[in-house]
């Protein structure tokens, strides 16, 4: 039987899963109480995230991501078009599945 590989499953990382890791990292960084960090809000608007919180919220993906997993790395640029909490845990997600293949 084969060895289970990184690209095939083994990180366990789902949008559910990076949803809740992004929400709880969120609401750490930001303190702010998790049911405030809904799919919804509005990083810059609605939870007062300015770019170091986001810089840091990546940093902190990728260094607990890049323990389960190969190394995920997320680009600072792309913060400028993340706007919702949805859109982070799209972006993550995303960036996972072409990290894998």
């Amino acid at each position: 039987m084969p060895a289970e590989t990184h690209s095939h499953g083994a990180s366990g990382f789902d949008s559910v899963a990076v949803g809740a890791l992004v929400v709880d990292r969120l609401a750490e960084l930001l303190g702010r109480d998790i049911d405030d960090v809904r799919p919804e809000a509005r990083l810059r608007d609605d939870l007062d995230a300015d770019d170091l919180a986001l810089l840091d919220l990546f940093d902190t993906i990728e260094d607990e991501l890049g323990e389960r997993t190969v190394g995920i790395q997320l680009e600072d640029d792309d913060l400028g078009e993340l706007v919702t909490v949805a859109d982070v845990v799209e972006y993550v997600v995303n960036v996972i599945e072409r990290q894998q293949r």
